[in-house]
């Protein structure tokens, strides 16, 4: 067990424990790795109060005095980046070298919104009536329900909370109870990077009891989420009781498009990249793969050969393709996989366990894939392929368009005519372009259709934590 961690749950700037705990264990061996109190629907309550009394003051403090302090919690985290990365491995299973990059990914959040919070401005509107001044100003929405996933478990973290707490409101954080101590490792360090009491609360236990709470309480008017598109409508639902804002990055079934003038070599590389980066569980990794007829044979020789390559093992040794989370992710993909077998497809490749452990699967390639199998349908969150082959533009976009998500797309081709058409005919909100990689604090994060509303990171970050008031002054 993890002996330098705190195992309680972070409210109004004090450790609080439970009547009850759970344990969180290593995907990679099921080894445990530490127990979490169980703080309950009273425990998120408090937190929820302890929220609200510190925002009438939070919301107060300068936009240099937020920042100063929001850039020590940035300096701290990359202080401990190796012990932190760590915990994240062990916690999710990724790669250690993915980890890493995780922690700087999820710690340039927080440095971009600390210098996005001094860029707060609202306007002066011009007026038809010499004797009135119009204007419009921002105020910080208020408290902040934050609830994460375990693929993420810092980044998720940071790009919500950073973002809300640079506008001026308070944050109650549900970490996921699969990986909930890199939340509290990072709560740590908000405490010892002086942040005040009741700003930032970190809330461990059942999803179903804290969730509810969390989207329903009198006093929380922003609920952000990162998770199921089917969690995102019951937290919709619960929000629309008192109208309180929501942002939602959901599921994704985000398509993979080889084009016949595509550079093959740096497609497939893009291609590994953006699949099997922790494992396929992201919700923008590829999960359909179309290939044009005309490069079909060749593109897949290569695809094969390279992931006959990739190594698999524990996170901590730093291989290509770490365990799944669950037993459960597993059954996922193996029901995908009978599916798709039972309905006329091929496994080219994998399409099993692998010998490294219960949690850990093979890297699969399946052809012969069918519009009506779940593997074409479902996000399968995990390292298999459903390949399909195309011969025109006008095929392809009614293949990838024919989903409810829409959160990222990816092709690769050298006609511009052709990349213009298909980024704006795609019904998606994120593309990547030559490239397997698209996520940056840079750009507005998230989906159309049943991927999502609202955008995080970047500069329109800030305003779903912001409410917008209009002046009208006779003078």
């Amino acid at each position: 067990m993890l002996k330098s961690v705190n195992y309680n749950s972070l409210v109004n700037g004090e450790w609080v424990n439970g009547n009850s705990k759970f344990g969180v264990f290593n995907p990679a061996n099921q080894s445990l790795i530490g127990e979490v109190f169980d703080v309950g629907k009273k425990g998120a309550e408090t937190a929820i109060i302890s929220a609200q009394r510190a925002f009438s003051t939070w919301s107060l403090r300068t936009s240099d005095e937020r920042a100063n302090i929001l850039m020590n919690w940035f300096n701290l985290i990359l202080k401990n980046r190796e012990e932190i990365s760590k915990i994240i491995t062990l916690e999710s299973g990724k790669p250690i070298g993915e980890s890493l990059i995780e922690v700087e990914y999820g710690a340039s959040f927080i440095k971009w919104f600390a210098e996005q919070a001094k860029r707060i401005k609202g306007n002066v509107l011009s007026t038809n009536d010499n004797s009135k001044r119009m204007l419009i100003y921002k105020q910080p929405i208020g408290v902040v329900s934050a609830i994460t996933p375990w693929n993420f478990p810092l980044a998720m973290i940071t790009r919500k909370a950073s973002a809300a707490l640079a506008a001026g409101c308070t944050v109650v954080l549900k970490p996921s109870e699969l990986t909930p101590i890199t939340a509290n490792r990072i709560a740590e360090l908000s405490l010892e990077a002086g942040f005040p009491k009741g700003i930032f609360n970190v809330i461990n236990g059942n999803p179903l009891q804290i969730g509810e709470v969390m989207s329903t309480h009198k006093f929380v008017k922003k609920i952000t989420f990162t998770g199921s598109t089917k969690v995102g409508k019951y937290l919709m639902k619960n929000a629309s009781d008192s109208i309180k804002g929501i942002s939602l990055e959901l599921g994704g079934n985000a398509p993979f498009v080889i084009f016949d003038d595509a550079d093959l070599n740096d497609s497939v590389e893009g291609f590994i990249l953006c699949k099997f980066r922790n494992a396929g569980q992201t919700c923008i990794s590829a999960n359909r793969l179309f290939v044009h007829e005309k490069i079909y044979d060749t593109f897949m020789d290569k695809l094969t050969k390279r992931i006959k390559n990739l190594t698999i093992d524990d996170g901590l040794k730093n291989p290509d393709i770490g365990p799944l989370i669950s037993e459960k992710a597993i059954l996922k993909i193996e029901d995908h996989i009978q599916d798709a077998i039972s309905k006329g497809a091929k496994i080219l490749i994998g399409g099993k366990k692998s010998s490294k452990g219960k949690f850990f699967f093979e890297p699969s390639v399946i052809i012969n894939v069918s519009q009506e199998m779940k593997v074409f349908k479902e996000e399968n969150f995990g390292p298999i392929i459903p390949v399909i082959k195309f011969s025109t533009d006008e095929e392809v976009v009614n293949y990838c368009n024919s989903t409810n998500y829409g959160l990222a797309a990816y092709f690769f081709t050298k006609n511009q005519n052709r990349i213009w058409k298909f980024s704006e005919n795609l019904e998606y909100g994120m593309f990547g372009i030559n490239t397997g990689k698209i996520s940056t604090y840079q750009n507005p994060f998230g989906g159309w259709k049943e991927s999502g509303i609202g955008r995080e990171g970047s500069e329109e970050g800030l305003e779903p934590f912001l409410e917008k008031k209009f002046v009208n002054w006779k003078i």
